[in-house]
């Protein structure tokens, strides 16, 4: 675990989320010459930052931790911070991953997730970065909704660069949800457990694949040490849980008896202490979600993670992409953003053809004589 990481410069992105924040955790434990954390969020890089000095106080640590405010889509900041800090090693976690969030603000996602990974890896090529880690997700396989596509989509950046650049060490880790995270469904059970019910889930047969933080940031550690160029990774999350057994067994653990009700709020069998509701599918979600696009992983040093040989673009067909895909966020178009991941080899494939981002809804509600307001809005660049 210690091979990118003891004696080197290592940056964070997104490192006050929930699994940059558990990398950085980890990686300081390794010793690095310095640590760098790349945040947006204010508060979330205070807390990170505090929390950092305070464990390396107490264990008598010396490794220099940068909190650099700042967001990836910037490349100015972002070239200025990997060659001021004279930075080695990136793990990159900054993305938007809550997928009804980015189903309704499709553009920023889009700028987040795929332009944010597009100058980050350009950056980290231009400076000479000896290794990139991608922190992926289960949903970049056949996507339903906006986030998966456009995490798949950051992929295919990585991928291509890793055959342009072999200098630098591209490599991706996909894997499903973490316990305790902050899209996670187990804190917003117990919050419903605790206010009486109903606890809500949005389908019976829904299945996801689960793993602690901690479990998620080692493996992400040891599957990036591995890497060759252009690895696609994949944790072995054990079998999928069902959804539906989550909130009947916490409600036990809480001493209680849950029972499930109907549409109606009826009871489906005898009455209990805390009701079960079936709500329906969120936005773009799946019932079940995917680990692999091919059909043949290989196994690796560690028994917890697989190789797996995905399709990939050249830098010029993945350009192509990208510039339709920049030009319709420039204009606000969301269905051509949607036609564009239709379009890619992304296999992406949305659950129905409404659009649910609400600027654009809120744009169609009402139009100016010269058209739909938001397109006369984004005319005015931005």
């Amino acid at each position: 675990m210690s091979r990118n990481i003891t004696g080197k410069v290592v940056l964070v992105s997104g490192a006050g989320g929930s699994i940059g924040s558990e990398l950085c955790r980890q990686i300081i434990n390794h010793r690095p010459a310095a640590l760098v954390l790349l945040e947006m969020s204010e508060l979330a890089l205070y807390c990170i930052t505090n929390e950092l000095r305070e464990t390396l106080a107490e264990d008598g640590g010396e490794v220099p931790v940068e909190p650099v405010l700042g967001s990836v889509q910037h490349r100015g900041r972002v070239a200025a911070v990997l060659r001021n800090f004279g930075v080695q090693t990136i793990y990159h976690a900054a993305a938007y991953k809550h997928v009804v969030l980015v189903e309704e603000n499709v553009v920023e996602g889009v700028r987040n997730n795929v332009f944010g990974t597009r100058t980050l890896a350009e950056a980290a090529v231009e400076a000479g970065i000896e290794d990139f880690i991608l922190i992926s997700t289960d949903k970049a396989v056949r996507p339903t909704n906006i986030m998966g596509a456009s995490k798949r989509m950051s992929e295919l950046v990585c991928q291509a660069l890793a055959r342009d650049h072999p200098r630098t060490t591209f490599s991706m880790v996909r894997f499903g949800n973490v316990l305790g995270s902050s899209g996670s469904v187990i804190p917003r059970f117990r919050a419903q457990i605790e206010q009486g019910g109903p606890v809500t889930v949005t389908h019976r047969e829904i299945t996801r694949f689960f793993m602690t933080i901690p479990e998620a940031a080692q493996l992400i550690i040891q599957a990036g040490a591995m890497a060759r160029g252009g690895d696609v990774f994949v944790l072995d999350m054990g079998e999928p849980v069902k959804i539906l057994d989550l909130p009947q067994s916490m409600v036990r653990l809480h001493g209680l008896k849950p029972f499930l009700v109907d549409e109606a709020g009826r009871p489906e069998v005898e009455a209990g202490d805390i009701p079960i509701s079936i709500v329906g599918l969120n936005k773009g979600e799946k019932l079940y979600e995917e680990l692999l696009i091919g059909e043949d992983p290989h196994p690796t040093d560690h028994p917890r993670i697989m190789t797996a040989t995905e399709g990939s673009l050249t830098r010029a067909e993945l350009d192509g992409f990208l510039e339709r895909l920049f030009r319709a966020c420039q204009a606000f178009d969301v269905p051509a953003i949607r036609q564009v991941f239709t379009e890619a080899p992304l296999a992406y494939r949305p659950t129905s053809d409404e659009v649910h981002d609400l600027m654009w809804v809120a744009s169609m509600s009402g139009t100016v004589d010269d058209g739909p307001r938001m397109l006369e809005v984004a005319s005015s660049k931005d």
